[in-house]
């Protein structure tokens, strides 16, 4: 069950309600996040839930059967909007897109990234400053120089930040300079670093793991949550299977089943989903077809020249065609 407490309660009455819910044989977790306070009783005896839900101190009671109770979609009435600030919300009818290279690779390509997204309207940037590679020998990222250089021309041009976290040290160095953490595939189920994202106050996007079931994002998402984090998004970024054809293989299904599960945003990468570059329009068009609240891509001015994941990364006359359709897209299904 989840149990949402008054903003005034007081700690007299929490206690009464958590010896309540012991007295049912249910264990008890206490919640605070951002927006609100909340008791988590896990148990199985049946009860009356007019007997809790008339004691002082409580706004709302749930009875969530899903293992995740936070971020199940059966006890909250709207889906969740996360607002950047300035005009910039992802979820509940704000459709988002975040385009940028894989890799941050210096001052001029910053500067091109950023006109190419101001001309396009885009308001949310991607890349990445600490990138974790198969081989040791690849490019491996700036750092928070790069990125320190990176939140300077992307403030002034009224950008926001998303980039990968991959160990509990850099949330706070990289803390003044991003606008939301993502958590990549390889660190879906590090679960130290998703209790550490749960103390701090920025959205975090947390990537399906390469070969991850949708419980098992839901679960990771439910860890940050529980530690005190409300404001999650939820990425469909392709999985693992036999097929070779294609870099990964992007679950379409997952995006409808994760809008039905859950309260969460979720969000389609088409690039690492399918990783070749003219299959990542098709993939972004079919993703928001299927429900997705944004699409978070990868564009360079010349791709051939990146860094890293040259071979799935659209120049900028691809991705500015991209962005109208997809555009298009979303509002065609609007209309549904």
């Amino acid at each position: 069950m989840i149990i949402q407490l008054e903003n005034t309660v007081q700690e007299s009455h929490k206690g009464a309600i958590i010896d309540k819910v012991n007295e049912l044989k249910y264990k008890t977790t206490e919640v605070k996040t951002q927006k609100g306070d909340y008791i988590i009783g896990i148990g199985k005896s049946d009860f009356d839930i007019r007997d809790l839900g008339q004691m002082e101190g409580i706004a709302d009671i749930h009875i969530v059967s899903d293992d995740y109770k936070l971020v199940s979609a059966k006890w909250k009435v709207q889906a969740t909007c996360i607002d950047l600030g300035d005009g910039v919300k992802i979820g509940r009818d704000n459709f988002a897109i975040m385009a940028g290279p894989c890799s941050i690779e210096g001052e001029e390509q910053i500067r091109l990234t950023i006109e190419h997204l101001k001309a396009n309207n885009v308001k949310i940037m991607r890349g990445g400053v600490y990138k974790p590679r198969s081989s040791p020998y690849s490019f491996r990222g700036m750092g928070v120089e790069g990125l320190q250089l990176w939140y300077k021309a992307a403030k002034e041009a009224g950008i926001k930040i998303i980039t990968e976290v991959m160990q509990v040290s850099q949330i706070a160095e990289m803390y003044d300079y991003i606008d939301i953490y993502q958590v990549g595939a390889r660190n879906t189920q590090n679960f130290n670093l998703l209790d550490e994202l749960g103390r701090v106050d920025k959205p975090v996007m947390i990537k399906r793991g390469i070969s991850g079931t949708i419980d098992e994002l839901l679960y990771s998402a439910e860890y940050v949550f529980s530690a005190g984090n409300e404001k999650l998004l939820l990425c469909e970024r392709g999985i693992r299977t036999y097929e070779k054809a294609s870099r990964n293989t992007l679950d379409l299904n997952a995006i409808p089943i994760l809008k039905e599960k859950s309260h969460l945003p979720v969000i389609a990468d088409p690039s690492h989903g399918i990783g070749i570059r003219h299959h990542v329009e098709p993939m972004a068009l079919a993703s928001i077809m299927a429900g997705a609240d944004g699409i978070i891509y990868e564009t360079h001015q010349k791709p051939e020249e990146a860094f890293s994941d040259g071979q799935q990364t659209l120049d900028f006359a691809e991705s500015s065609a991209l962005i109208d359709k997809m555009r298009r897209v979303e509002a065609l299904r609007s209309e549904f």
